[in-house]
């Protein structure tokens, strides 16, 4: 079985190398560092290009390419790294909230991971673009719990868990999940409806993320966003797709392919927002 390269790793999101326990410290340390330093982003399902979640793949990707990646693209390294640090994972899913109805039912198309410390699980989630948790969170019901970013808490609902994340002055639902174990055959099946589905959003639209120390970047299509934490939201429109190349690298420190159907995807973009 392959095993991950830690001391890349570590020098991917900026962390010293060196032993590191298996505790919730190291686990809040790696879980702020992963998403400060690796972008969300679906360039290759935009681009018709297949996404491959294999660990030597998702290294070869994420890790040494300069690149980010959708849930299972994060979330599957993550795990990889903490069961090799000594972590207790388990594999979940969940069904997407966000921007939908609260009694929507759709597919379990996302991944998180379940953390077991003794008798006090966590959640862990480095792959859920915009509202990407920035920190682990205890697995109870109806606490408010601080992240280095947003508030989020868990409610119980029919047997589920729905996370929701604190926006201005309201709560919002991100998704439900229960606790059933996930395997990678699993997440083979949903990311391979996700990258190729012609309706599926990684397909349609550009969707891009970063969590930064003062607040959150975020990219949809043409419109660069800027969430500050203790400020108003910014919005610029990117006006070629040179223009959303250049935020591409400089807002989300992405490693970008120079590939004739990436050029075409964005070119599409800017394009349909012309129109």
């Amino acid at each position: 079985m392959d095993r991950p390269d830690l001391n890349s790793y570590f020098q991917r999101i900026g962390c010293t190398a060196g032993p590191r326990p298996a505790t919730l410290d190291t686990l809040r340390a790696l879980h702020l560092h992963h998403v400060q330093a690796i972008a969300f982003e679906n360039l290759d399902p935009l681009s018709g290009q297949s996404v491959k979640l294999d660990l030597p793949s998702l290294e070869g990707k994420l890790v040494h390419g300069g690149r980010g990646g959708y849930c299972y693209e994060h979330n599957l390294l993550f795990s990889h790294v903490l069961r090799e640090l000594g972590f207790r994972v388990t594999g979940l899913a969940a069904r997407v909230l966000w921007n939908a109805p609260e009694d929507a039912i759709r597919a379990r198309s996302h991944m998180l991971l379940r953390i077991d410390f003794g008798v006090e699980p966590y959640i862990a989630d480095v792959g859920f673009g915009g509202q990407t948790l920035t920190g682990p969170l205890r697995l109870i019901a109806d606490v408010a719990q601080p992240t280095p970013h947003e508030p989020y808490r868990l409610i119980a609902r029919d047997g589920d868990f729905v996370l929701q994340s604190q926006v201005r002055d309201s709560w919002k639902s991100l998704y439900r999940f229960d606790l059933q174990q996930q395997f990678q055959v699993d997440y083979e099946v949903s990311s391979w409806y996700l990258c190729n589905h012609p309706q599926s959003p990684f397909v349609t639209s550009l969707r891009v993320a970063r969590p930064f120390a003062g607040g959150r970047y975020g990219l949809l299509n043409d419109q660069l966003t800027l969430h500050p934490l203790d400020g108003h939201t910014e919005h610029h429109r990117l006006g070629s797709a040179e223009e959303i190349r250049s935020a591409l690298q400089t807002h989300f420190g992405l490693r970008v392919p120079t590939n004739p159907s990436l050029d075409a995807a964005l070119a599409r973009l800017v394009g349909d927002s012309a129109t």
